[in-house]
């Protein structure tokens, strides 16, 4: 039977009840596909296609009960022959409580072909109901046709779906069990829920109720108190479970938590649909319910990004919220805190001076591009590293730190007064940056100006050559292709940020400042009081030293993995490119100041600093507001009060008021 006879008339004809399973299931793919394919005319007002063929399809069988009868056989075959206890146990469930096992499954679904021959009706059903619009004509069915339907399954046993289905919530139920009582679970959920053991009484309360079920003749007074004993062990496993995420955003997220609790939680809910199906007096409607919510739990369990959304939104959420707690220290309020990122922009830019004069060094080897990167990495690595530990500041780095804290800021634009007050923060910082900046450039200009001209004067010979000086007014002229890698290295800045929001999580996660405080080795090899004094320092720590390398390892590396690939980006950095452009002035002497090529590179090297900045808050401040579920409804009256503070007030945007 091919597509072109997927009629009614083929179908009827091509029913064998006798025929190998493999071919009862595609014809019933066949069946489901041709209820999917009303024709338009065939459609009633308001009333679903499928449900139309399918009121047709009874009519026909009604009339021709030789049809109904291989219809009822072929159908009630196929159950006795597949494992229906997978459909309701397994469906919307990963095998493994692990997020990346389910990806990689979901991934091999969405590749791989499926078959009919299989007894396995949960992969059966996902080739049934292959359309996301199952779920809606199956709900509508009402309830004459549902009685109708009765029909189409009159050679199933009776009882049969009760026996599944028992068997289903006994799987489900030992699940449940098993991943309650898991440690990483365990561990994390509240103590006083977990005080009556409700995962380990829930097999017994289980096999209470089954034993009653299947009795002859079911005891109602006996009955009911097992199922509220049931019923409430599964309330108090799901409240326990739904702790667990309470304690993560405490103590570091874990995603794969995360999904374990949701698949946790998820089963209960269908032991309790299963239930459902059991004890109701109308069973074929619940099946109906339970039949469409499994059709929509395929559809989801398909979905990719649905797998990721849902569970990074939480790490993103944590990440931003570590972010924002290092940028509120990049930010300024004040004219003392301003002075003060004056002198630490400084000093940062001092170290950068010295990072300048090796990355010529290391250029002058002559190594291949990607050791040349990687020791490039290093050096960046090591001058953002060493100005980390003097507390001093590369401007460049706030804006990814910042975005968070401002984005918290957000939370309250509802109200004018958090209107003014998420303006006064821009106003804040925009100021920090500028001082930021002014800081750096203040001192690595004069500072490699100054050992260019002494190295010429006492050795004849400047560290920076004037061919590398010519190379370096070629590379930075504003002709040339820099605005575009200053805005990649703008990118770079902020996926340095979330490695090290996702480092800091990771460690906190891990307890490993804990660790480090109270694993009995350390402390007998550093002593308590040092083995505290470094716990405290490494918690401290850990994010500013994970952003540090890595955005040094990036600045370095991603030059080099890119061109190996065919994509000639680079990076440019605001303050490594001022030093670079005082070391060409040393070298060629000051008389290049009044060429072109030297204001070229002055105007670039201001567009740089407006890309680096800009860029990387930019997509910081985007995946902080989508973390907290942000959403700008009013974001004209957030612009207005900007602009109106600008035109009152720019003074406001460059330095603190007095």
């Amino acid at each position: 039977m091919n597509r072109r006879t997927w009629d009614l008339t083929a179908l009827l004809n091509a029913a064998d009840p006798q025929a190998p399973l493999a071919e009862r299931n595609l014809w019933l793919v066949r069946l489901l596909e041709w209820l999917r394919q009303t024709p338009r005319e065939e459609a009633a007002a308001g009333t679903p296609r499928a449900v139309v063929r399918l009121k047709h399809l009874l009519n026909v069988l009604e009339r021709h009960p030789e049809h109904a009868w291989k219809f009822a056989h072929v159908i009630a075959g196929v159950w006795n022959d597949v494992d229906a206890v997978a459909l309701f146990a397994e469906v919307g469930f990963a095998p493994r409580m692990a997020l990346w096992h389910e990806f990689l499954g979901r991934l091999r679904r969405r590749v791989l072909p499926h078959t009919t021959d299989t007894r396995d009706l949960a992969a059966l059903f996902e080739l049934l109901f292959g359309d996301e619009a199952d779920e809606d004509w199956i709900a509508a069915i009402d309830d004459e046709l549902l009685a109708r339907l009765s029909l189409l399954f009159a050679a199933a046993p009776d009882d049969g779906w009760r026996v599944e289905t028992r068997a289903a919530i006994t799987v489900l139920v030992s699940s449940v069990h098993a991943a309650g009582l898991a440690g990483a679970l365990r561990v994390r959920m509240e103590g006083p829920l977990l005080r009556d053991r409700p995962f380990h009484q829930l097999p017994a309360a289980w096999e209470a109720v089954e034993r009653l079920l299947t009795q002859p003749t079911v005891d109602e007074a006996a009955l009911q108190p097992a199922l509220q004993v049931l019923h409430a062990l599964l309330d108090r496993c799901r409240a326990a479970a739904l702790t667990v995420p309470e304690h993560l955003e405490a103590h570091g997220v874990s995603v794969d938590l995360m999904f374990s609790v949701e698949q946790l939680t998820a089963r209960i809910e269908r032991i309790e649909a299963l239930l459902a199906c059991l004890l109701s007096r109308e069973p074929q409607r619940e099946l109906l319910r339970l039949v469409a919510g499994l059709v929509r739990v395929v559809h989801e369990r398909r979905s990719l990004r649905t797998l990721f959304s849902r569970h990074y939104s939480l790490l993103a959420r944590k990440v931003a919220e570590r972010s924002a707690e290092t940028g509120e220290h990049y930010i300024t309020r004040n004219r003392a805190e301003y002075r003060d990122m004056l002198a630490r922009a400084a000093g940062g830019g001092a170290v950068i001076a010295g990072t300048t004069f090796i990355k010529f060094g290391i250029a002058a080897l002559g190594l291949t591009a990607f050791w040349g990167g990687f020791w490039a990495g290093v050096n960046y690595a090591m001058s953002f590293v060493f100005v980390h530990v003097l507390h001093w500041t590369v401007a460049t780095k706030q804006p990814a730190m910042t975005a968070p804290a401002m984005a918290d800021k957000l939370l309250h634009i509802d109200r004018d007064d958090g209107v003014q007050g998420f303006v006064d923060e821009v106003a804040h910082l925009v100021r920090s940056q500028v001082a930021g900046i002014v800081g750096n450039l203040a001192l690595v200009a004069p500072i490699v100006l100054a050992v260019q001209l002494l190295a010429g004067l006492a050795l004849g010979a400047t560290p920076v050559s004037p061919k590398q000086a010519d190379y370096v007014l070629h590379s930075l002229s504003l002709t040339g292709p820099s605005l575009l890698f200053a805005a990649f290295t703008g990118v770079l800045l902020f996926a340095s940020s979330l490695v090290a929001g996702w480092v800091e999580n990771w460690f906190v996660f891990n307890r490993l400042d804990s660790a480090i405080a109270w694993n009995p080795r350390l402390v007998a090899t550093l002593g308590q009081a040092r083995a505290q004094r470094w716990s405290r320092w490494w918690r401290a720590n850990i994010s500013g030293l994970a952003a540090n390398i890595s955005l040094g390892m990036m600045l370095g590396l991603t030059p080099a993995l890119l061109g190996f690939v065919g994509l000639g980006l680079d990076v440019r950095h605001v303050t490594l490119s001022t030093g670079q452009l005082a070391a060409a002035v040393g070298a060629l002497g000051f008389g290049v100041i009044g060429t072109w090529p030297f204001w070229s590179c002055v105007l670039c090297i201001a567009g740089i600093g407006a890309l680096n900045v800009g860029v990387s808050f930019l997509c910081a401040f985007k995946v902080a507001m989508r973390s907290r579920g942000v959403k700008l409804a009013d974001r004209r009256r957030v612009y207005a009060a900007i602009r109106a503070r600008l035109w009152r007030e720019p003074r406001s945007f460059l330095v603190p008021p007095r």
